[in-house]
């Protein structure tokens, strides 16, 4: 289990958004220090080091504590909750990274699915727009499936959260919704299958552990429908085709993110094709090391 600082965004009611380090189970408010986590990803633009450093002093010094349990609520202003790591950056996502993604692929699409199968041998990945923050939920927050879709499913997936310099900051667990038949329909509608209202969540919050590798870790989903398991599967990060500065290059080739910018590394967990979500489900993903996301599914 890593021991590399976790930084949270969270609300509390009559204070609205602030910062934190999450140690075990308690919040230490950084906000003090580190108003936005825009300003913390450009404070540190070629400083990773020294500003989570300067993270892990303030919450050593901070006068604001509390339990993280006490941010386990729906979204409400009234209620003090958990928010999504981001606040001005853009979500992009990897596809067809897994040698699972890729079956999932060809088997969904109409056409047989072999610019799937050649997306995972070619030199470029597959890269694209996936989410804002008007988008993205945050942990207990719901996730969204399509009113026009019959096929909906997670993709649970390791997330690099990078800065303004392309220089990676951490990682984070991601939610990357898709409605299966509408992408599999036509390739070219894959934007109405990926970004929709709700269509992306991201949590806890962020490892902060700067690294020239992936993340050694397992990745888990488990779906849960009235209060029972109805698919669960696990995988472990070294099946990752691609490396992370690959990634990472062509995330940010012609591309500048003044923000910093989250990108979702692909999903090898994938339901069966006779499953498909349904509102009132759960969705929980946990990454060793980083944590849990969990989220009920609603209709959108």
């Amino acid at each position: 289990m890593s021991t590399a600082p976790i930084l949270i965004r969270y609300h509390q009611p009559g204070t609205g958004a602030g910062l934190g380090i999450l140690r075990g189970e308690t919040v230490h408010d950084i906000s003090h220090c580190f108003p936005s986590l825009a300003g913390f990803f450009r404070d540190s633009v070629n400083d990773v080091a020294g500003v989570i450093a300067a993270a892990e002093r303030a919450a050593a010094d901070s006068l604001r504590r509390f339990s993280a349990s006490d941010l386990d609520n729906p979204p409400s202003p009234a209620a003090p909750h958990w928010l999504p790591p981001l606040d001005e950056q853009e979500v992009w996502a990897a596809g067809v990274t897994y040698t699972r993604s890729r079956e999932a692929r060809q088997e969904e699409a109409s056409d047989g699915g072999d610019v799937y199968a050649r997306v995972y041998d070619a030199p470029r990945p597959e890269i694209f727009y996936k989410a804002n923050a008007k988008n993205t939920v945050g942990h207990f927050g719901n996730v969204g499936i399509r009113s026009d879709s019959a096929w909906n499913v997670p993709e649970p997936e390791l997330g690099l959260v990078i800065n303004p310099a392309m220089q990676l900051l951490g990682f984070t667990i991601g939610n990357d919704m898709s409605s299966r038949d509408i992408e599999g329909a036509n390739p070219l509608y894959l934007p109405q299958a990926k970004l929709y209202t709700a269509s992306c969540a991201l949590g806890p919050g962020i490892l902060l552990a700067p690294s020239e590798v992936w993340l050694d870790t397992t990745i888990r989903l488990s779906i849960v429908r009235v209060g029972e398991e109805v698919f669960a599967g696990a995988i472990s990060t070294d099946q990752i085709k691609r490396s992370m500065a690959e990634l990472i290059d062509y995330l940010g080739r012609s591309n500048s993110y003044a923000h910093g910018v989250f990108l979702l590394t692909g999903t090898g967990i994938v339901p069966p094709a006779e499953f498909t979500l349904l509102p009132g489900d759960e969705v929980r993903i946990g990454i060793d090391g980083i944590g849990s996301l969990q989220n009920r599914v609603i209709e959108v």
